[in-house]
């Protein structure tokens, strides 16, 4: 395999997106079972999290090509550029997401190897119909984000905290309306929004102006009922975790900022890496919480 080949699979699954499936190890972080083996089970899902969200990124590709080959900057993509072949790129997609599910089903469980096919399936269902159709589309990715969230509680045998749930569904559908007008606000003025998102003709900045504002406070209000509840303060025995509010408003309203001052948001994975601001809310947060919880 020549150098470009590999340099354009790569591209193609995506790596950087990785990040994301960090939400597969906070039920791990919270749930004081940091023996060898949970910890090891969860570093493999982990894993065969990040094999088949690059499978999905390839069949994405794959269903978009032709609308990719006539986008100014989406046909520089492997596929559509014909860095990759389509068969080649058929037999990528089928290989992450087999060698995902054997991974996830010998070494954590059943239950996280049918967890990540529901994901391949309902991402599927995604390409092919529910992207079209506003607010679903939105939907659907935050529940990618809640299976990653159950392969790492329910996968690996451990409990379900509703608040889990609670804040993870409203992140993930903060950072998804603000990924639509991202969008939105790159294509200002341009009559055809269909050439970016056939979904965006059915948004309007008002619209995702208001959900983005609805979720910012459901995930604030959340995670601040989380840190003071009578179930969290008895599982972690302490009552400071509400001292790391901050850092969730923080990190919030500093999202904003770049989405609406510089254009930002359209990657959440490139935008959380790239800005120091947001590393360091990050690390601030989790070296916070564990030297709390710990």
């Amino acid at each position: 395999m020549s150098r470009g080949t590999m340099q354009s699979i790569i591209k193609l699954i995506r790596p950087h997106q990785w990040i994301k499936n960090g939400f597969v190890l906070i039920g791990v972080a919270f749930s004081h079972r940091w023996d060898v083996l949970t910890l090891t089970s969860a570093a493999l899902a982990f894993l065969a999290f990040c094999l088949v969200a690059s499978g999905v990124y390839v069949m994405n590709d794959l269903l978009d090509v032709e609308a990719d080959r006539k986008h100014p900057t989406k046909c520089k993509r492997p596929i559509a550029s014909g860095a990759i072949s389509v068969t080649q790129a058929r037999l990528l997609a089928a290989g992450l997401a087999l060698v995902a599910v054997t991974l996830a089903w010998i070494g954590v469980s059943p239950m996280a190897a049918a967890l990540i096919a529901a994901y391949w399936t309902m991402n599927l269902g995604y390409s092919l119909h529910w992207k079209h159709v506003a607010i679903l589309d939105v939907f659907i990715i935050a529940a990618g984000f809640m299976l990653r969230i159950l392969v790492g509680t329910l996968g690996l045998h451990l409990g379900v905290s509703h608040w889990l749930i609670l804040c993870g569904m409203m992140v993930t559908l903060f950072l998804g309306f603000a990924k639509r007008r991202a969008e939105l606000l790159l294509i200002e003025g341009d009559a055809d929004r269909t050439l970016t998102r056939r979904v965006l003709e059915h948004y309007s900045p008002a619209l995702l102006d208001q959900c983005i504002s609805v979720c910012a406070g459901g995930t604030i209000v959340a995670y601040s009922l989380y840190t003071m509840s009578a179930e969290t303060i008895a599982l972690h025995h302490t009552d400071k975790l509400v001292y790391t509010v901050p850092f969730i408003v923080y990190g919030i309203f500093r999202y904003l900022y770049l989405l609406h001052g510089h254009g930002r948001g359209n990657d959440t994975a490139s935008d959380l890496l790239q800005d120091r601001h947001l590393i360091a809310t990050v690390f601030a947060w989790i070296g916070t919480t564990l030297w709390l919880i710990v």
